[in-house]
């Protein structure tokens, strides 16, 4: 086995219907359901142009910063729907894709694409309307020269992401489903999306009770001043 260089084959990806359905949910609610403890970090966030959801099983790429190769590959090697997801370790130094890759992307039918590190040609990105997340921004383009993995475990700003994961992705950012948990995350997020919108149907009534919040201060002995 060749650690470092090398590519790999996914063993089984999320399905098309789970994918389907955590489209309908906000990431939000998604996010809420698994206790909180799992996201991409603030610094990867949305650099397309308009609301459009992510959703889509993931082919993952560990690659040295600055170096695309295998960024490439994985493009090449990629599903209609599938979402590619760089771990290029958050260096900002140089941009592993722009207006090329991406027009590639569109064309080969990928979801979206999520990066941990830097992007180019923002204006032409926002145009295509591609879902694409990343670190930031940076003119200066990549090297082609390896190492790299494919379908490996990746960490995106401290987010774990297996190969055929669901990810998802909406204007409040990205985040990572375990395919074996997607399932049970659905059911307990659609429960707390169904819970928000009964919730704001109380505020614009005016039936809101906002108990809740003194009684959270008396627990935890708050002094309030009468």
């Amino acid at each position: 086995m060749t650690l470092g260089f090398r590519i790999l084959k996914r063993k089984s990806v999320v399905s098309k219907e789970l994918v389907k359905a955590f489209d309908q949910v906000p990431v939000a609610n998604v996010s809420d359901s698994m206790a909180r403890m799992t996201s991409a970090g603030s610094r990867v966030r949305p650099y397309h142009a308009g609301a459009k959801r992510l959703s889509g099983p993931a082919i993952t790429v560990k690659t040295r910063p600055g170096d695309n190769l295998m960024f490439h590959k994985a493009l090449d090697m990629a599903q209609p729907g599938d979402v590619i997801v760089v771990d290029a370790g958050g260096d900002l130094t140089n941009s592993m894709m722009g207006e090329l890759m991406a027009h590639h992307a569109v064309k080969l039918g990928v979801a979206g694409i999520v990066i941990d590190g830097a992007i180019r040609d923002l204006d032409e990105i926002r145009k295509l309307g591609l879902p694409v997340y990343a670190a930031g921004l940076t003119h200066r383009g990549p090297y082609k020269d390896g190492p790299g993995e494919i379908n490996v475990p990746v960490s995106i700003d401290g987010m774990v992401v297996m190969p055929g994961d669901l990810v998802i992705g909406d204007e409040d950012g990205v985040l990572c489903v375990p395919q074996e948990q997607a399932e049970e995350i659905l059911k307990a997020a659609r429960e707390k999306q169904a819970a928000e919108i009964r919730e704001l149907e109380l505020i614009q009534a005016g039936k809101s009770d906002r108990s809740w919040v003194n009684n959270a201060l008396k627990q935890k002995n708050c002094e309030i001043e009468e």
